[in-house]
């Protein structure tokens, strides 16, 4: 996966090509399309971040750059109308931020426009790349792997409470990834000997 400096990097030498992409709609200044799971003040730390970090690298929105905002709301059935959407603009980039369903839809929607993804889960689980090291195709982005950390907290919780036999987990059953985020939690709780009792909270 690639570090922040080579994630706008990426960015603004999309920005830079787009021109070249699609000459047959020019435009003043080149588009960066942004797709994400949540609402505008959900995912106002992220859009701020990403502004910031294109004028670190003098792309100021505005001035020699844009971006389209397409937000979801929590309807995970729109993610695949947006990512369309953006398509059509013919934005140089597509960034694809709130798990898994905003990249997978902004990687169903096109296979020529790059696509940067941030996620929390493992891309290579969820399909989307082929590996970290080289993702392939038009898709690569960044990965917490907060979910490879599932097992380290119910680790801590059973430190605290050690002669506890069944513990439970809320999920959020609208979030895309909530089967994977299960699946993995299912397997940190078997690797150390524990059951989970798994209840449905809203997002």
């Amino acid at each position: 996966m690639i570090k922040r400096r080579t994630f706008i990097t990426l960015l603004g030498g999309a920005a830079v090509a787009w021109p070249l992409a699609a000459p047959a709609q020019p435009r003043s200044m080149p588009v960066v399309g942004f797709l994400h799971s949540a609402s505008f003040s959900t995912a106002a730390e992220q859009m701020r971040g990403l502004r910031k970090g294109l004028a670190e690298s003098d792309y100021v929105v505005g001035q020699n750059l844009a971006i389209e905002y397409r937000l979801a709301d929590g309807r995970y059935d729109r993610l695949s109308a947006l990512a369309a959407d953006l398509v059509q603009q013919q934005v140089a980039v597509l960034v694809a931020g709130g798990g898994n369903a905003p990249a997978q839809a902004a990687k169903d929607a096109t296979a020529n426009i790059p696509i940067v993804f941030i996620t929390g889960s493992d891309p290579i689980r969820a399909g989307l790349v082929a590996s970290l090291n080289r993702p392939g195709g038009n898709v690569t982005g960044v990965s917490m792997l907060i979910s490879a950390l599932m097992g380290k907290c119910l680790d801590l919780v059973h430190q605290l409470v050690p002669n506890g036999a069944l513990f439970g987990a809320l999920i959020n059953p609208e979030y895309s990834d909530s089967d994977l985020q299960l699946r993995e939690l299912e397997e940190a709780a078997r690797a150390i000997k524990l059951s989970i009792r798994v209840g449905e909270g809203e997002h």
